[in-house]
């Protein structure tokens, strides 16, 4: 397999990735700092997470576990514009993502502020001389103590093709203007957050049942205009439909295995179930979360709890 070119450009520790590079609109959401090629499709970057942000809230003396996935996300493009040569203006189309982290390694004091993420891409796939999908193997570490590891698999596609897929709701602005109207979100009690503004659920009449609720106002799920719900909206949906779960119980999603089957449409009502699913190998509680429009089934994620301390 062919080691990857040169990367586009070379931010330092001192210097912000900008924000285009990594699909936003805010400079302050920027959760990278620098990216270092370090072997063939073999690659360091750093984060910085700040523990006053204020939609990935530390809870317990803890980072949000979903920076680690941010920031994860983040990488998505800036592997892709930076080291492989994809144009801004091709669309990236997540497909898979797993992880698993340490919640202790998750503790805001005593442990070293920067995140280091090593990150292997050992499947390339080229169409003639575009990249057209990439898997990344990713080990985090906070200084000497691990981290988290996780994989992820997204794929690549031209402008016009991404409009065949999207037969004709790939515009952005169209679907934005024409999203739904935003419901009435559960109490944040319920899904561990403080404020209504970052609930994403909204009540059914079924127990465990709930409506995706669509906030485009929203300033960090909705950073920038999108013809469909973003990934980190399902995630965010995931997590606290988990936390709805096991309410009153505080708890944090120490690990995920995600599956992306189709687009979440703006426009659409979409539907979240979450069941109790088997114990993992070591114990702990695992909850299913599924996400679709009606019996059209769009995302499916497995998440592991760990109490809160």
């Amino acid at each position: 397999m062919p080691s990857a070119p040169q990367l586009a450009f070379q931010p330092t520790e001192f210097t912000m990735i900008p924000k285009e590079v990594v699909h936003k609109d805010a400079a302050g959401e920027v959760l990278l700092r620098e990216l270092r090629h370090t072997g063939a499709d073999q690659y360091v970057v750093t984060a910085r997470w700040p523990s006053d942000h204020h939609f990935y809230l530390a809870r317990g003396g803890l980072y949000d576990p979903l920076l680690l996935t941010e920031s994860i996300r983040q990488c998505l493009p800036l592997l892709s514009h930076a080291a492989y040569g994809v144009p801004r203006e091709h669309p990236l189309l997540w497909e898979t993502y797993s992880y698993r982290l340490h919640p202790q390694a998750l503790r805001i004091d005593g442990l070293d502020p920067e995140v280091r993420l090593e990150i292997a891409c050992p499947e390339v796939v080229r169409r003639g001389a575009r990249t057209a999908a990439l898997t990344l193997q990713i080990r985090a570490f906070r200084g000497a103590i691990p981290l988290a590891t996780a994989r992820t698999r997204f794929t690549i596609q031209t402008p016009a093709v991404y409009q065949r897929l999207r037969a004709g709701q790939g515009d952005a602005a169209r679907a934005m203007a024409g999203a739904l109207p935003l419901l009435q979100p559960v109490p944040p009690g319920l899904t561990g957050r403080d404020h209504f503004h970052d609930v994403v659920l909204a009540p059914t009449d079924a127990p465990d049942h709930w409506q995706l609720r669509i906030d485009t106002a929203h300033p960090i799920l909705f950073d920038h205009p999108v013809d469909h719900a973003p990934g980190m909206l399902l995630l965010e949906a995931a997590r606290q439909a988990a936390q709805a779960l096991a309410h009153p119980r505080p708890v944090l999603p120490a690990a995920m295995d995600v599956v992306f089957t189709r687009y979440v449409e703006l426009d659409r009502p979409c539907w979240i179930q979450a069941a109790p699913l088997s114990e993992d190998p070591d114990g702990a509680p695992r909850v299913r979360v599924a996400l679709g429009h009606d019996d059209d089934p769009a995302f499916r994620a497995a998440v592991t709890l760990a109490p809160l301390p």
